[in-house]
């Protein structure tokens, strides 16, 4: 099965809102920036796939463009893997899709009569994806290789009958064949256009001229040399349960219940070397009803007495109603997780501390939500308005280094003002004299300039006035301040000094 526009109807997926817009993938090949992916308008208004991108623009002016997502691509091609085991167990990605394209390999041995044929499978197979939002092409052989040709290069939903695989194939161009781009292109040197005419050519001569992987992938579309299909194992599963004799209701049955299940459940972790994040507690009351309780982790964890007291005020919030009898706890969401020394001597860090930490973030994650939780990062740039980020605690580790790098660099204000413009009294470099938020402040002692350049590969709209000379100045009123001026900017163009900080 063939998904042609696989990338461009991906991002379609994400911005439903560019359905009647003229969209283009575009990614790096061949050292520019080309079109790898299109819908059908684009196509209707010149674009095609390879066309450089200023090419695409010239010919169509009001082009989406959006850059490559090769992993969100990867998801949503093992999302349609998943979805195909509907028709077949035996399901696996097509490895030698092009890129921004995508398909799927099905092998509908003694499956293709539970839907009625196997023409009547390739309709249903087509359908379902063309309901998805997919555009899909779909054939079938009794070799890999000639039902990739055909889904490709032949008539739409074709079937090549057992054992006319080479009659199917022979019309078909010589791309169809999954040839290299040096062997296709000298065999049309030799004037062969088609797979049928290769197959005329003595096959000492091709091995000799083009390579045996030529001959081999002549072989796999006709069948002579096997291609099995290897579905991708299914992810493991953490999770255990139990079943109740008799139905409990006390809030501590249920917790000798989950005690239990969690140290079953960290066993199974322990013995794969993954950790949880997100667990869920679920119990069944005898009237068939569930309720869950949901928890997250700070750091991937299986330490039994770290985790159950996470579930005590869940469990309080439990109806039981006339007893449950049933239990299951599940890791939802498990991360690799190795062991670690404990203590490794004086002259090392205790990891103790850096557990008790991560404890104190799960408890307030808890309560807060880990969105909430952030840690400053020093960014690598000399732009002070950029000079720190904020990333999730509990998906980041502290910074390290930063100390070094802060005192290798002149002294920064501890508050930070949004660019408040002055009022110049008495002239100089820096004014000898000025007004801020109202107050006269005269200058008693200035450090600078220290020059900032704007990051050139960067189009911020809060550097285009240019570079900035930044002065630390002392004043006899008391403030201490951070002024910046921008020599570029003419003085009937706007103010050229302004206050970017405040020093203690």
């Amino acid at each position: 099965m063939w998904l042609p526009r696989l990338e461009a109807e991906s991002a379609l997926r994400r911005e439903p809102n560019l359905l009647e817009a003229p969209l283009a993938i575009l990614a790096e090949e061949r050292r520019a920036l080309r079109v790898r992916s299109l819908l059908p308008l684009a196509e209707r208004r010149g674009v095609r796939r390879g066309m450089g991108a200023a090419d695409a623009r010239a010919l169509c002016p009001e082009l989406v463009a959006r850059p490559a997502d090769p992993i969100g691509v990867e998801r949503l091609l093992a999302s349609l893997t998943r979805w195909a085991r509907r028709f077949t167990p035996w399901v696996a990605p097509d490895a030698d899709a092009t890129p921004g394209e995508g398909g799927l390999n099905l092998d509908v041995t003694g499956c293709a009569h539970l839907f009625g044929g196997e023409a009547a499978l390739l309709r249903a197979l087509t359908a379902g994806l063309s309901d998805l939002g997919f555009t899909a092409r779909a054939a079938a052989a009794d070799a890999k290789g000639a039902a990739w040709a055909l889904s490709r290069h032949g008539a739409p939903e074709a079937i090549a009958p057992p054992g006319e695989a080479r009659a199917a194939i022979e019309p078909l161009p010589l791309a169809s064949l999954r040839l290299s781009e040096t062997a296709v292109a000298g065999l049309n040197r030799l004037g062969v256009k088609t797979a049928g005419e290769m197959l005329r050519l003595p096959r000492a001569s091709l091995a000799r001229r083009f390579g045996a992987q030529t001959l081999r992938r002549l072989d796999q579309a006709l069948g002579a040399e096997p291609e099995p299909i290897s579905p991708a194992a299914a992810a493991p599963r953490f999770a255990v349960r139990m079943s109740l004799p008799e139905p409990v209701g006390l809030i501590g049955d249920l917790q000798a219940g989950l005690d239990r299940l969690l140290t079953r459940l960290c066993e199974d972790l322990r013995a794969r070397g993954m950790g949880a994040r997100r667990l869920r507690f679920t119990v069944r009351r005898v009237d068939q009803r569930e309720q869950s309780v949901e928890i997250g982790l700070a750091r991937p964890g299986r330490s039994p007495e770290i985790v159950a007291p996470l579930f005590a005020r869940g469990l309080e919030k439990i109806e039981a109603g006339f007893g449950v009898d049933a239990l299951r706890l599940a890791a939802l969401v498990v991360e690799p997780l190795s062991e670690v020394q404990t203590h490794a001597g004086p002259d090392r860090a205790d990891p103790r501390a850096a557990d008790a930490l991560d404890a104190l973030l799960t408890r307030l994650g808890g309560r807060l939500g880990f969105e909430r939780l952030t840690r400053p990062r020093p960014a690598d740039t000399h732009d002070p308005d950029k000079a720190v980020m904020w990333d999730e605690a509990t998906l980041s580790s502290p910074a390290e280094g930063w100390r070094e790098a802060a005192a290798a660099r002149p002294p920064r204000p501890i508050a930070r003002t949004p660019h408040e413009p002055i009022e110049i009294l008495a002239p100089g470099r820096p004014p000898a004299r000025f007004r801020w938020r109202g107050r006269a402040l005269s200058i008693k002692r200035a450090v600078g300039p220290e020059r900032i350049a704007p990051e050139w590969w960067l189009n911020d709209p809060a550097w285009r006035s240019g570079v900035r000379d930044y002065w630390r100045i002392e004043t006899n009123e008391g403030p201490r301040l951070w002024l910046f001026e921008t020599p570029q900017i003419a003085p009937e163009d706007g103010p050229l000094w302004r206050v970017a900080g405040i020093f203690a």
